[in-house]
């Protein structure tokens, strides 16, 4: 059982969708663009090019917030469990999903937890949080490997 978080949401997004992964990397290099201009007397490019850096960095944690607060069943408690034939997860009575292993083409791992992705474009954030002890870290990486495949 866990509460999800948009910092969940945001991990996600970053090992699924390029977009998100990159532009951190690209608003870094803008900025850097950016003050090598200034330092070139060229004062309002230059702080063009910062001022986007800023807005294209900011807006990967932003845009992920206000997405997980003004979605309904975000921030519920979801409870989860996995066995040899499929994943299954809830929250309360208003939703449930029932995932077949064969249901999912691929998984990622980061350092918060698991990123599971289907045949659509839906995806589903496991915390390794959501486990009560490492050991239930290990078994659940274990499941994927066996059912799903190596980490992509």
């Amino acid at each position: 059982m866990w509460s999800p978080r948009a910092a969940d949401w945001r991990d996600a997004l970053r090992t699924a969708v390029p977009l998100y992964r990159w532009a951190p990397w690209f608003g870094l290099a803008l900025g850097v663009l950016g003050v090598v201009v200034l330092f070139l007397d060229m004062t309002w490019a230059g702080v063009f090019g910062i001022a986007l850096a800023v807005i294209i960095v900011a807006l990967v944690p932003i845009g992920t917030a206000l997405n997980f607060h003004n979605h309904p069943l975000a921030a519920k408690t979801v409870t989860g469990s996995a066995d040899e034939h499929s994943l299954r997860m809830s929250v309360g009575e208003a939703a449930r999903s029932e995932l077949a292993w064969d249901e999912l083409p691929g998984w990622a791992e980061t350092p918060h937890g698991f990123v599971l992705r289907t045949g659509t474009s839906a995806m589903y954030a496991v915390p390794h949080r959501a486990f009560t002890a490492p050991d239930d870290v290990d078994r659940f990486r274990s499941l994927l490997v066996e059912h799903v495949g190596p980490a992509a």
